[in-house]
């Protein structure tokens, strides 16, 4: 698949179907059958839509506010889900990667590494994951302007690698608060990849005193629209079944039966803007 989606990146950037793309799934692989069904469901809509998609669940959480946290089932195991996912659903396929040794690792299962933000200036990492080969989705980190990220994609670039793409999830605003500067998302998108607005991690309320982030779930289809018309060429949403019950980031998740709906607005909403 990877052959495929790399030579595919400037499509993903302007989409023949004049759509953008989205990456959506779980917070965390909770399970096969979960990640199947979430993964199915939402190919069957993006299929209808037009929109190409890349499906999205990390193998492991490693950051955590609480030593209890849920951080997985085991990292072979969720890495093995997610190629699965990839083969029998037919879609590409998408996950973190925390340190420069699960790199090579997780190239083995999945298509795109993810750098997470707080990780997005760790030279060593960014270079672990360009140098598998594979497209490299860097977040950008809630402390820097969109304009620093240009240096996290000449480090890829410069190890070998083209195939870039860049996230923004919002800033940090003040200590538990999170806010969009969507002049990020044009800064970013000068540099010549494709740029996604990760849409529910931006809605977060990081650090609150019960050790659980929070969020903004009602606010998911108003940041949503504001990126597709400043000019995002994705969209991140981790979307579940029940987040009350999802075990990681359930709450600033989509409701999977609300999803289809949301996209359906959006198409419209970049229609009208292109």
């Amino acid at each position: 698949m990877i052959e495929s989606l790399a030579t595919a990146l400037p499509h993903f950037r302007n989409t023949n179907s004049g759509q953008f793309f989205l990456m959506a799934g779980p917070c965390v692989i909770e399970g096969e059958d979960m990640a199947l069904r979430i993964a199915e469901k939402v190919k069957h809509m993006t299929d209808k839509l037009q929109i190409p998609y890349i499906f999205k669940g990390s193998y492991r959480k490693a950051n955590r506010s609480r030593l209890d946290s849920f951080t997985g089932i085991g990292d072979e195991t969720a890495l093995r889900i997610l190629q699965k996912v990839g083969r029998e659903i037919g879609v590409p396929t998408v996950t973190d990667i925390h340190e420069s040794d699960e790199a090579a690792l997780a190239a083995e299962y999945v298509d795109v590494l993810q750098i997470p933000a707080f990780l997005c200036r760790q030279t060593d990492l960014l270079i672990a994951a360009a140098k598998t080969g594979k497209v490299v989705n860097v977040k950008k980190g809630q402390f820097l302007n969109g304009e620093s990220m240009q240096f996290a994609v000449d480090k890829i670039k410069q190890s070998g690698n083209e195939h870039v793409i860049l996230t923004d999830r919002g800033n940090s605003f003040g200590y538990s608060d999170l806010v969009v500067d969507f002049r990020n998302l044009p800064a970013m998108r000068s540099f010549g990849v494709p740029v996604v607005m990760d849409v529910t991690h931006s809605l977060q309320r990081p650090n609150q005193a019960s050790g659980v982030t929070g969020g903004q779930p009602a606010l998911i289809e108003t940041i949503a629209k504001a990126a597709i018309a400043v000019g995002a060429d994705g969209l991140f949403i981790e979307t579940h079944p029940t987040p009350a019950t999802a075990k990681s980031d359930g709450a600033n998740m989509l409701a999977l039966d609300q999803l289809e709906a949301l996209l359906v607005k959006l198409t419209r909403v970049r229609e009208a803007v292109r």
